[in-house]
């Protein structure tokens, strides 16, 4: 297969604006249905671009979100895209037992399969949050069903990371068919540079543009991410969260919508499940 024609996953992590690690130490989960809920909106104006540029992506989405808003995933499955889970409240694995993790896959299935009245056969952790501390993880994907997971990411960063992960897909049990589809990074002097949400959004889009090229070259589908909050410019700040928190999480939002629609321009994307079809590991 010629590397222009390589099929890369596009995929958006569906929490709302106040549900991400920045922010957990400084807002408390009980008061979330009190906080102003701007995932619908944010979401739709994802949709909307996704069909403007005519492709189709998977939505990692919290049982939380579908649970209290079934019409937005209506939506995005009447749109053509898949809809998987992303856990139920945005947990990271590594804070939990398998017991725990395995109520958290349930709990979340049941709201998004309601929702969706589809199957959800993909799931990516909260934060990339499996890892060499969750050694039970993938064999409770594996027993619960589920075809493939996009959680790892082979970098070193102060919040997630599995530096000595595979970059490509692979099997991490032996004996089943779970494939494990990680975020892409870019490889330079023997360095992983992370290149989607956050990090896509502040440093040039040149970098993720390599890493796909880079990808590809190797006959590899490339998998990129971002969350719907990254579309909204406009949305409350949090002052009393960290300052280095605040940089991450408010730096060019404005600029985020318009550099997506040239990174989906310049190559070929599809849905999830779609890419994990045509590896073969």
């Amino acid at each position: 297969m010629r590397p222009d024609r390589v099929l890369n996953g596009l995929s958006v992590d569906v929490e709302e604006w106040f549900q991400v690690g920045a922010f957990e130490r400084v807002i408390d989960k009980a008061n979330w249905d009190s906080l102003g809920s701007r995932v619908e909106a944010n979401t739709g104006a994802v949709l909307d671009l996704f069909a403007a540029a005519g492709v189709q992506a998977t939505f990692f989405t919290l049982g939380w979100v579908a649970e209290r808003h079934p019409r937005l995933i209506r939506r995005i499955v009447a749109a053509g895209h898949e809809i998987a889970s992303h856990g139920w409240d945005h947990r990271r694995v590594f804070t939990m037992d398998a017991a725990t993790f395995r109520d958290d896959l349930a709990r979340a299935r049941v709201a998004l399969e309601d929702a969706a009245g589809a199957a959800v056969t993909g799931y990516r952790a909260p934060s990339f949050s499996i890892d060499q501390r969750t050694p039970w993880a993938h064999a409770e994907l594996a027993a619960a069903g589920y075809r493939y997971s996009s959680s790892v990411a082979p970098v070193r960063h102060d919040h997630y990371g599995w530096r000595d992960a595979p970059r490509f897909a692979f099997r991490p049990i032996a004996g089943s068919d779970l494939i494990e589809l990680p975020v892409t990074v870019a490889s330079i002097g023997g360095r992983h540079l992370a290149t989607g949400g956050g990090f896509f959004r502040m440093l040039p889009a040149a970098l993720t543009d390599f890493a796909v090229r880079q990808v590809n070259a190797e006959r590899q589908p490339a998998v990129f991410y971002f969350h719907p909050w990254e579309v909204d410019p406009d949305q409350p700040r949090v002052r009393n969260a960290p300052l280095r928190s605040r940089v991450r999480h408010y730096s060019r939002l404005a600029a985020m919508a318009g550099k997506l629609d040239g990174l989906i321009a310049r190559h070929r994307w599809g849905r999830v499940d779609a890419v994990v079809a045509q590896v073969a590991v």
